[in-house]
């Protein structure tokens, strides 16, 4: 597995010869690496070339190192998706051919808080509903949700099962046009985590939504916390003159 040496920098030619023997079933999902020193010597580099391409592709989310354990490739993730396309979860897990469903954990209704009233643009005295939610696909929790709802908007008979983008436009006539998101990169969350079922060296990545309807008022705002190593999101950006 000695890498054979060009012009370029020896440990961009050491991340190319990992991802190969990773894409080609030399190490698996979830196997573990051989030692560093071992590694290296296979390679035919030094430790310090080693660890210079093993930095690297942690960063790139190909591999994940455990401290006291050992390097291991992370699972590649089932869910890709264009974060400049606007879909339910439930619509995002049926593209993957999986089966969507829902852990329902609590609602509650409580007095706005100030960002609320100043999100949403309601006043102190309307009420917002708030609801915990794990999605699932195949019965494996993948999202933990966290929504917030003017209370007007939501019907009496709101199942806890139901897409909120449909609830929204189908009984309140109030269809999701577009969504303003902020995306936060998170590490173990003592409580969440454990919902999903995340290693400790699992990442999570909140996306922070506002969503808006076609009159361009604020209907919607969404924590989603979903793992990284089930999720990847890419964006298309267009060179502008």
């Amino acid at each position: 597995m000695t890498i054979k040496l060009d012009n370029r920098p020896l440990y961009l030619q050491v991340i190319e010869q990992i991802r190969l023997d990773i894409e080609n079933g030399f190490y698996k999902e979830k196997e573990k690496l051989p030692s560093e020193f071992l590694l290296a010597k296979q390679l035919g580099v030094s430790r310090a070339t080693l660890r210079e391409a093993l930095r690297i592709l942690e960063e790139e989310n190909v591999i994940i190192r455990r401290h006291g354990v050992g390097t291991f490739v992370n699972a590649k993730p089932v869910f890709n998706s264009g974060i400049e396309q606007l879909t339910s979860i439930t619509d995002m897990i049926l593209q993957a051919g999986m089966k969507p469903g829902t852990i329902f954990l609590s609602k509650s209704v409580k007095a706005p808080t100030d960002s609320d009233i100043k999100g949403f643009g309601c006043l102190e005295t309307e009420e917002i509903t708030v609801i915990d939610r794990v999605r699932t696909a195949n019965g494996e929790p993948v999202i933990y949700c966290v929504d917030k709802i003017q209370s007007k908007h939501l019907p009496t008979d709101y199942s806890h099962e139901e897409s909120l983008f449909d609830l929204l436009e189908n009984k309140a006539d109030r269809k999701i046009a577009y969504t303003v998101t902020h995306i936060e990169p998170l590490g173990y969350h003592e409580t969440i985590s454990p919902i999903l079922n995340c290693d400790p060296e699992t990442a999570l990545l909140l996306l922070k939504q506002m969503h808006y309807d076609e009159n361009d008022e604020p209907v919607l705002f969404s924590l989603n916390y979903f793992k990284a190593d089930t999720f990847s999101f890419h964006v298309v950006r267009k060179r502008t003159l």
